[in-house]
């Protein structure tokens, strides 16, 4: 099958791109040219063709589109750690070009082919907003709350999608974390007592090749989680990555209080669907210390000076006079232990 993969150099766009290349799909890589990129796309020369462009442009996006059969939507400006080196919070406006006048481009060429292709789009489970006083899992079916511009237009695109006559599928991601040794500050938004559900990109990138194949996902919203195991509270989370990392999990203080976009999600029908669900956080903790490879001694070695520098990145960290200081040594309080979400 002819398949378009747009930000296929991305976390999720590498996962997926790795699943339908090993599945027999013929794939075309749609992305931006960057240093970064065209690094990563010389490990598919020969398996996959590549299309550089800007979805901005309509010109670039009909070459891209034509003669495909499915078309994997992941290309967006994401709110931290974007590819771009610029969160969509910073630049809105430039960031809307991207995410929904792209979207649209994309959708108007799409309708424009003889037999028009059918389309995945990758949606998160942020578009429901503000949920822990809400018990869980949630549902498709619930209402969605754009509470920042990153949510506001992801629900713009799925809108636009169910509108355009295409056929199509959504599919909303849990968090997927990359397998990257580049520290996310975005870790700090997180209340260490919000709930969380965690996907493996690995897994990701299965449910999306097993998708493109289905009959069943079409005209379907689906959660794309890890399942019951798991389901955390951050605090766990970010306990097992520190330690294992060799930092420590940090102080209290340096995190939020105030409830974050992120909750457990019901899996049931995409996982029935797709069977995709692999992995789980232990592997993926497995995996990035296994990365860190002899960096981790060293991270042990200078423990002091890495926390410093890591509770620096938080906005939240109190710094009135220097008895903060004294935290980077501060014993961290137990994790509390997962619980499902049925």
């Amino acid at each position: 099958m002819k398949v378009l993969l747009t930000g296929a150099f991305g976390n999720i766009g590498t996962s997926a791109l790795e699943k339908l290349v090993a599945q027999g799909h013929e794939v075309t890589c749609f992305d931006v040219k960057t240093k970064t990129n065209q690094k990563a796309a010389k490990r598919y020369k020969g398996r996959a063709e590549v299309i550089w462009g800007d979805l901005r442009r309509p010109e670039d996006v009909a070459k891209a589109v034509r003669d495909q059969d499915v078309v994997v939507h992941l290309a967006f400006v994401i709110p931290k750690l974007s590819a771009t080196g610029v969160g969509c919070e910073d630049r809105p406006d430039w960031a809307w070009e991207i995410n929904v006048g792209g979207t649209r481009n994309l959708i108007e060429a799409m309708k424009a082919q003889p037999k028009p292709p059918r389309l995945i789009f990758s949606s998160s489970l942020h578009v429901y907003g503000l949920t822990q006083h809400k018990r869980p899992p949630r549902k498709v079916s619930d209402p969605t709350q754009g509470i920042d511009h990153y949510t506001r237009h992801k629900i713009e695109c799925e809108q636009m999608i169910r509108k355009s006559g295409l056929k199509w599928s959504i599919l909303r991601f849990g968090a997927a974390f990359p397998l990257s040794l580049r520290p996310d500050p975005g870790m700090f938004d997180v209340p260490l007592d919000n709930r969380m559900e965690f996907v493996h990109t690995r897994d990701v990138g299965l449910a999306i090749a097993n998708a493109v194949s289905s009959d069943k996902v079409w005209g379907k919203t689906l959660h794309i989680g890890g399942g019951p195991r798991c389901q955390f509270y951050f605090r766990e989370m970010a306990s097992r990555l520190l330690e294992a990392m060799g930092i420590g999990m940090l102080p209290e203080e340096a995190f939020a209080k105030q409830p974050f976009a992120t909750d457990w999600l019901d899996t049931t029908e995409s996982q029935k669907i797709l069977q995709y669900q692999r992995y789980d956080f232990g592997d993926y903790v497995q995996e990035l210390t296994a990365l860190l490879g002899f960096r981790r001694y060293l991270i042990r070695l200078f423990r002091p000076i890495v926390r410093l520098y890591l509770l620096s990145k938080s906005p939240y960290m109190p710094r009135k006079g220097w008895g903060w200081l004294a935290k980077l040594g501060a014993k961290p309080r137990e994790p509390k232990t997962a619980e499902g979400g049925a």
